[in-house]
């Protein structure tokens, strides 16, 4: 009997009841091999055909042995990404040469204010003991409190958690304990990092009750710094966008936009005043999108730079944690203490960071800029044109350049976000989700299954050049500027692992936006010193929305 008699027969005893859809389901034909070979862009003949069908029945039989175990979202990778290029020359340490935009910090005549005041200005409040913590930390809770119903940035208030950790760090410096520039200070996590005994909801209705036993490490590493968590940030639905099972997180310059995300919540939060800073993730712009949109700073460090350790996965290859707050020198500090290898994630490489804010004018520094991206037209072309001659004024040689140009790859993102999040395909549990649009997760978890293997290995392989081609861009330059939104150095940089930090650089239609500093592997501290200096020129960092 021929095969397409077979099917015949069986699609028949289908339809009278005499098996199931599943069983059916468990036959692979012809039909299937070539449709799966015009997806890879293969044709094959007949005989190859038939000689494949035996072996696609193991494979199969293989897929379902494998989705039998328990591979819950926190399981890794067999193989780690590595950014480093080979021979590449880490940087050296270096002694840290301080920070520069704390003055003489004293609290204000309106209390206000005190809502945007740096994370280095209220370190110095808390150890020169004019506020204490726990006054600090109850001033960042009630606005929460009041502005959130707004905002929609809150996922869960840390408050009882909150005071008790404000109180043990006074009494830690009234003993002589001081833990350094965090001691104290206030803070808001993204809400796809796990925290003992709160809600770990991953934006998600499908996770809201979720709650782990224990603290990532990026949360230790900020206990052990002395820093009090306030509360957990609303994050776009397993880490896309800026809605969440709670509505969508508002943009504090303009209430009837989004915050953009997936970090929506802590570019909210830290842009409203609600809290000094947060923690943010980005695989491919959660951090850069929200942080312009909302006017803030943020910084996605290096790949390998912070421990994911705890955190939700979204892409095994290309996740990577930092902090969002007004100034690339807050960025600074937090990076500063969460940092450093875990023997958990083993992704992470443990490299030094030392910040020098004297580096701000360095003659020897080559600053470049992607010159067609900036002579196309585009939205911030005339903010960021400022931006350009305001460096120039301030002593830097720009260098005129460009980046190589490969295939585009980003298909890798959602072949990862998929395997991450295979349960919900296979269970139809993404019916739960709240988009279900085409540019949503759950058409682009169906898309990723149409993903060839080998095609993916082919991409990490085109991914290796790149980043050997990044290598050679940085042999020219130390930092270079990009738009935000309006250049391929976001996709680029986020496969290849750079560090980047965004600031904001003027307004548009009473907007915010930003521009782009892009640096070389685990050099953080050279590229927020650039900013830092920026920031101080022009003094955006400092705009305020209104939310009354």
């Amino acid at each position: 009997m021929n095969k397409t008699k077979l099917i015949g027969l069986i699609l028949g005893a289908f339809a009278l009841g005499a098996f199931s859809y599943q069983q059916v389901l468990k036959v692979i034909t012809a039909a299937d091999v070539r449709g799966a070979a015009n997806i890879a862009g293969l044709e094959f003949t007949q005989a190859e055909v038939d000689s494949l069908l035996p072996e696609l029945d193991d494979y199969r039989k293989s897929y379902e042995d494998i989705r039998k175990l328990a591979l819950p979202n926190s399981t890794p990778m067999a193989l780690v990404f590595n950014p480093v290029p080979p021979g590449y020359q880490m940087p050296a340490g270096t002694m840290m040469g301080g920070y520069s935009s704390a003055g003489n910090a004293q609290l204000p005549g309106n209390m206000d204010d005190l809502a945007y005041y740096s994370v280095v200005q209220l370190s110095k409040l808390i150890i020169g003991k004019k506020i204490t913590s726990e006054e600090l930390t109850k001033y960042f809770i009630e606005r929460l409190k009041k502005y959130d119903p707004k905002l929609k940035c809150v996922v869960t208030l840390t408050e009882k958690t909150a005071l008790e950790q404000a109180r043990q760090a006074d009494e830690d410096l009234k003993s002589g304990v001081y833990k350094g520039m965090l001691h104290g200070i206030p803070y808001g996590l993204k809400d796809i990092v796990a925290t003992n005994g709160h809600p770990t909801t991953w934006g998600s209705k499908i996770f809201k009750d979720q709650v782990f036993k224990y603290d990532a490490t990026v949360v230790e590493k900020l206990g052990a710094a002395g820093a009090v968590l306030v509360a957990k940030l609303s994050v776009g639905e397993l880490a896309m966008g800026d809605t969440w099972f709670g509505g969508q997180t508002k943009n504090p310059w303009d209430m009837k936009t989004g915050s953009s995300g997936s970090s929506a919540g802590s570019a909210a939060a830290v842009s409203a005043g609600l809290v000094p800073f947060a923690i943010g993730t980005e695989t491919l712009g959660s951090i850069v999108s929200p942080a312009t949109t909302c006017g803030v700073t943020g910084l996605r460090p290096t790949f390998g730079r912070v421990s994911r350790h705890g955190i939700m996965t979204l892409n095994w290859s290309m996740d990577k944690v930092g902090p969002i707050a007004r100034s690339a020198e807050d960025c600074a500090v937090v990076l500063s203490y969460i940092t450093g290898a875990d023997n958990k994630d083993l992704s992470v490489i443990n490299m030094p960071f030392t910040y020098d804010a004297g580096i701000k004018i360095n003659k020897k520094l080559k600053i470049g800029y992607l010159k067609k991206d900036f002579d196309k037209a585009y939205p911030f072309k005339t903010q960021d044109s400022l931006t350009l001659k305001t460096l120039q004024m301030m002593g830097y040689e720009l260098i005129p350049m460009d980046l190589p140009v490969y295939p585009d790859i980003s298909f890798l993102i959602g072949v990862e976000a998929a395997a991450a999040f295979d349960d919900l395909t296979r269970t139809n549990k993404d019916d739960q989700m709240v988009r279900q649009t085409k540019d949503a997760w759950p058409n682009y978890f169906r898309q990723a299954r149409m993903v060839p293997a080998v095609e993916y290995v082919q991409a990490n392989r085109v991914r290796a050049q790149m980043i050997e081609g990044m290598e050679k861009v940085f042999k020219e330059v130390d930092v270079y500027l990009n738009p935000t939104w309006a250049s391929s150095s976001l996709l680029t940089t986020n496969l290849t692992g750079h560090p980047c930090v965004v600031v904001p650089n003027g307004m548009k239609n009473n907007k915010p936006t930003s521009i782009t500093f892009t640096g070389k592997l685990f050099e953080e501290a050279t590229l927020l010193a650039v900013a830092q200096a920026y920031q101080e020129q022009t003094g955006f960092d400092q705009q305020k929305p209104k939310l009354d």
